[in-house]
């Protein structure tokens, strides 16, 4: 096998005897085994044997500037000999107190207040249970519950499961979620023919519309992630929709929730993808690329009423008693700073759009594909939608596991992507070079040939 080579197949031993893989099905490894890492570099990654993959996803959506970026690594090795970790309940600490001054600066403006936890979907919780807490706090207890989009995705512990859509994902633990309220998404690949995103995106808005207009007296908040649903296959929207969105919980006394997790820190060309819209959520939730990809890091960001409804007299219990071990670890917080002033000092959003029109450009070479039905884009998102039949949609049987052949190519070619289903994406580290873009379309290209022969 090819990647059982002398150098990996110990490792690969030592793995399957004591490791439980993320979002795999195990069994799969009797034929494709994981492959161990030995070290990163820019946007490689390099096995045991010396075989090095070009990193097309950032390792699963974290990594901003490249593996082993040396100004990042320099900020955590300085902090780790000052201070690794302390409690953050009575104590604080510089990189916190910093990477909070540097976070409200960049958020959109009215988002003053940071709150820390240790990942993506804790960050939801965190969002999640302030929202009903504040309706609480104020006295609306009718205020309970929340809406979601169609094909959301919002993380895998069960607050967050519980407010995504994503079947696949959800369906087994249906029996312990909350219920909550589902509008259909304004995903554009579902547009008409001919119909501009922008259309489509308002036209959808009116299932939401109608969702508040029944529900607002019970509904805490929406939560949405804003531009590109990411999980569901990169599938995206408008920025409209987060306009009428923004106006309608203004009007009916809704919290709006943006999980920003996957699509914030320059992903959809922006630094925030709410920005696009020009509007200021009530939670902003952030975590993957918030430390640059080194450390496990989220932050909740929310506004000075929201606040003021928890700042009272200790014996009227109205703290938010939610907490993590590791909240606002300077180590995480040290790689959070760096990677925040990488952004500032580079200019980094500007030098992506040069790097997302070449991505783009080679990507939509295949929009004639027979078997390709959209080539879509975000910024630094580019999503290759394979299909049956290109004339009727039809997407293929989600057991032939079209993807994972592309997948085997491209490891094969020394490229690492992981298609979401059948939607083939890039989304690599803001370090990646013209050429390097180029390597990475033609390998899925080729993947992409080979999976959709018959």
């Amino acid at each position: 096998m090819l990647f059982m080579s002398t150098g990996n197949s110990p490792y690969v031993a030592r793995d399957l005897a004591h490791v439980w893989h993320p979002c795999t099905q195990m069994k799969d490894h009797e034929q494709l085994p994981p492959i161990p890492i030995r070290r990163g570099q820019g946007v490689w990654l390099e096995d045991y044997a010396g075989r090095r993959y070009l990193d097309a996803i950032s390792s699963w959506w974290v990594n901003l500037f490249g593996h082993a970026n040396p100004r990042i690594s320099a900020a955590v090795r300085a902090q780790l000999e000052q201070l690794e970790q302390v409690i953050l309940a009575g104590f604080t600490h510089e990189p916190v107190i910093e990477l909070s001054e540097a976070l409200v600066a960049a958020a959109p403006s009215g988002l003053s207040r940071c709150f820390y936890a240790d990942n993506g979907s804790s960050a939801v919780e965190v969002a999640v249970k302030m929202s009903f807490h504040y309706w609480r706090n104020v006295g609306r207890t009718a205020k309970h519950r929340f809406i979601t989009l169609s094909n959301s995705y919002h993380g895998e512990t069960l607050g967050a499961l519980a407010v995504g859509n994503v079947e696949l994902y959800k369906e087994i633990y249906r029996p312990l979620l909350m219920d909550v309220i589902t509008v259909p998404s304004p995903d554009c690949f579902e547009r008409a023919a001919g119909e501009p995103w922008a259309e489509h995106s308002r036209r959808k808005f009116a299932h939401m519309e109608t969702a508040l207009a029944r529900h607002a007296h019970e509904t805490a908040a929406v939560i949405v992630e804003p531009l590109v649903q990411c999980a569901a296959g990169m599938r995206m929207y408008d920025p409209v929709y987060l306009q009428l969105l923004r106006a309608a919980c203004d009007r009916y006394d809704v919290h709006l929730i943006a999980d920003e997790i996957a699509v914030g820190f320059g992903r959809t060309g922006t630094l925030f993808a709410c920005e696009q819209a020009g509007i200021r959520p009530d939670f902003m939730c952030l975590s993957k690329g918030l430390t640059g990809g080194y450390l496990p890091l989220s932050a909740v960001l929310t506004t000075e009423p929201v606040y003021a409804a928890f700042y009272d007299e200790y014996v009227r219990l109205n703290a938010f008693l939610h907490s993590h071990s590791f909240t606002g670890n300077p180590l995480a917080c040290a790689a959070a700073r760096a990677s925040l002033r990488i952004f500032r000092e580079d200019n980094i959003l500007e030098r992506n759009r040069a790097l997302a029109a070449r991505m783009g450009a080679r990507a939509r070479e295949l929009e004639d594909h027979p078997h390709v039905a959209e080539v879509r884009q975000r910024g630094m998102i580019v999503a290759i939608e394979l299909v049956r039949d290109k004339a009727k949609r039809e997407p293929y049987p989600w057991q032939e596991r079209r993807g994972l052949v592309v997948y085997r190519h491209g490891l094969e070619r020394g490229v690492l992507l992981r298609p979401v289903g059948n939607v083939v994406y890039f989304m690599p580290p803001y370090v990646i070079a013209p050429e390097e873009i180029d390597l990475m379309v033609d390998v899925a290209r080729d993947g992409i040939e080979r999976a959709v022969c018959d």
